[in-house]
């Protein structure tokens, strides 16, 4: 099997390694943002949880410093959240101050995912390039050979030139659903983050008519 990948390679010709850098390049992006968005979430559920109880429990001083000391997107969101709350007991400046601190945060969450899809576009676009560059050597190879030979060494050219793109569709189409996976994750994100400014607010406003 590792013979016939090589061969499959090397028939493909020079536009195989470009294509293999962008399939390097987009793996190595997708490890990446999946272990970070993971972490993102796991932390900000921690954090969440832990900034409620804290809240219910009406230790506004230990919220405070609870936020104030964590680096999670969560919290930073919530120190702004309690930052507007010492100046304002308005639920609109709360909800306002902890949305600003969101749009400062969503970029951070997105960042490098969308060079998926455009390096699934370019593997595709490297696979056709390669077999159309191959099929023109195919025939320009062709037009000086026996008539005998013609079909013979044409079909094995033209075989070998779709090598490139086979080879570019199966590195987009993976790259295509991981992207689409990332990006689930990410949605997924931003509305836990907007979920937490709406719970965040209504417990806040509670205790102030309380």
């Amino acid at each position: 099997m590792y013979t016939s990948i090589l061969n499959f390679f090397n028939d493909g010709g020079t536009f195989m390694y470009p294509i293999m850098l962008v399939l390097a390049l987009g793996v190595a992006i997708s490890i990446e943002r999946y272990f970070y968005l993971t972490i993102v979430r796991k932390n900000n559920r921690k954090s969440l949880n832990q900034i409620l109880k804290i809240l219910h429990a009406g230790d506004m001083q230990k919220a405070y410093s609870f936020v104030s000391k964590s680096s999670h997107a969560v919290n930073k969101m919530l120190y702004q959240g309690l930052m507007r709350f010492k100046t304002s007991k308005s639920r609109e400046d709360i909800e306002s101050a902890m949305e600003e601190s969101m749009l400062e945060v969503i970029p951070r969450l997105e960042k490098r995912t969308h060079y998926l899809a455009t390096f699934a576009n370019i593997a595709t676009l490297l696979g056709l390039l390669g077999t159309i560059i191959g099929l023109i050597k195919a025939f320009t190879a062709v037009a000086q050979v026996d008539p005998a030979l013609k079909a013979e060494i044409l079909s094995t050219s033209i075989s070998v030139a779709m090598n490139t793109t086979a080879f570019g569709l199966m590195v987009a189409i993976p790259l295509l659903l991981i992207y689409a996976v990332l990006q689930t994750k990410t949605t997924e994100l931003i509305d836990s983050l907007e979920m937490a400014t709406v719970k965040f607010a209504n417990i806040l406003t509670h205790s102030t008519k309380a």
